[in-house]
């Protein structure tokens, strides 16, 4: 049985491809090497690699930098984001991140690259499930973290509502999300007005007034289309105005 044994385990072994073997540990440049998807969550969980040769050729900040500092929703607004002029604006949203996400990499892809501006458009994925069970209380734990951190190294803030989330179409077991929406978003708005943030309303130019979008405004409920990122514009853009002069 022993023998049988070590003989399957050997198969086994040698049958795994050598690109699966991946360095743990302290490495001199860990995201040269390649992370399956899958293997994420206990690797490179706040997903560092993503932008770090991007962070590394950067020129020096400008006095207007701004990032926009999410998950998907900021990653999907690619180019039509909008700063305080028409350079240096950086897009450092990750697609699928939860909070707790975010908030491993924020010094990385946020406080390191000195923006006098960040603008935080966070909690779907919170509220979707993406990493099991949470809580809003969690939630809020870190987004406040993000802000304290940025404010203590002199960046302003602006708090982003979270978009329409009627349901969320990737997890049905979801039953609550657009109660959790209309909480957070009562929730940061309150946040933002008692620490001097900047609070962004994006929902009321998305939403239907019944928890979902207006039609053609999303792609899936969650996701805004080209003319729902449009819409968006104004409202980043008055936003950016303020948190520039107050």
């Amino acid at each position: 049985m022993f023998i049988s044994f070590i003989l399957l385990f050997s198969q086994i072994v040698s049958a795994t491809p050598m690109t699966s073997v991946i360095p743990k540990g302290v490495q001199d440049f860990p995201c040269k090497q390649t992370i399956p998807w899958e293997q994420h969550p206990t690797m490179d969980i706040g997903e560092n690699c993503k932008y770090e040769a991007a962070n590394a050729a950067l020129p020096p900040a400008s006095d207007h930098r701004v990032i926009y500092f999410g998950d998907s929703l900021t990653e999907g607004w690619t180019n039509r984001i909008v700063g305080i002029t028409n350079d240096d604006v950086l897009n450092r949203g990750i697609g699928g991140q939860t909070t707790g996400q975010m908030l491993v990499r924020f010094r990385a892809d946020v406080l390191n690259l000195k923006p006098k501006i960040v603008h935080l458009l966070v909690g779907t994925n919170d509220i979707a499930g993406n990493k099991g069970p949470t809580s809003i209380a969690r939630i809020q734990d870190a987004i406040m973290s993000m802000c304290e951190q940025a404010e203590a190294h002199g960046i302003r803030v602006i708090l982003a509502s979270l978009l329409p989330a009627k349901t969320i179409p990737w997890n049905d077991s979801i039953k609550n999300s657009a109660a959790s929406v209309r909480t957070l978003n009562q929730w940061l708005r309150n946040y933002a007005a008692r620490n001097g943030h900047v609070y962004a309303d994006y929902e009321s130019v998305l939403s239907d007034g019944q928890d979902g979008f207006i039609r053609g405004l999303s792609i899936d409920g969650i996701h805004p289309t080209a003319a729902g990122y449009t819409a968006m514009i104004p409202v980043a853009r008055d936003a950016i105005t303020r948190a520039n002069i107050e």
